[in-house]
């Protein structure tokens, strides 16, 4: 599939890019800024490449063909940074690019959850080995805790009736489920539709953090 990279001649500019310099990735997600560092830094530049979706480190070492040679892939966190660019060996580098967010093939995947425009198991993992899924806090945490998840990490104005609402509902497993609770309770305002910002404190990190 096409990837066209956010903000992609902005984040060449602003790297300064060296000929084969070092540089770290962040996140990798389809690989297009690093392909774009890896193309600029020939022949030797090298780039620490990070993300907790193996699915995208996958896409990504497809993509980017021969080029990959010069990456070194790690399914990570890019908060465990430190530790990892030491264990790799660059603690000494000319650049850092940290794009976060999510990707649309992320978005777009019916079977990875993260959206309620496709129906779908409610999951959300970044990391499919991770033990906690979206379904796990929906359906484990008490009505409390949901209420104070949905407040803190999406906004949510009508955080305690949607808890309640969603809790009264339960066992909740798929994304077209929880957006139809939640759209029983909260009226449309405009082109936003009511689950954005619950599902939005469901995404990781949030179940990182639980």
């Amino acid at each position: 599939m096409s990837h066209i990279p956010v903000l992609y001649q902005e984040v060449m500019t602003m790297l300064a890019l060296k000929p084969n310099g070092r540089y770290i990735d962040g996140t990798v997600g389809a690989g297009g800024h690093t392909a774009g560092i890896l193309e600029q830094t020939a022949p030797d530049g090298r780039i620490l490449a990070f993300d907790r979706d193996p699915e995208a480190i996958e896409f990504a070492q497809q993509r980017l063909g021969a080029l990959a040679e010069r990456v070194t892939f790690v399914q990570a966190s890019f908060v465990e940074m430190g530790e990892v660019a030491t264990a790799w060996g660059f603690t000494a580098v000319d650049g850092i690019l940290l794009d976060l967010g999510y990707s649309s093939r992320q978005m777009d995947d019916p079977a990875r959850g993260f959206s309620f425009m496709r129906d779908g198991p409610l999951d959300m993992r970044l990391d499919p080995a991770h033990p906690v899924s979206a379904a796990d806090l929906i359906n484990n945490l008490a009505e409390a805790e949901l209420a104070q998840l949905f407040w803190r990490y999406g906004e949510e104005k009508q955080s305690r009736r949607l808890a309640k609402a969603i809790v009264a509902e339960r066992p909740i497993t798929t994304t077209g489920q929880l957006a139809a609770v939640i759209s029983s309770q909260v009226r449309r305002q405009g082109r936003i539709h009511p689950a954005t910002q619950i599902f939005q404190a469901l995404r990781p990190p949030t179940q990182y953090f639980i």
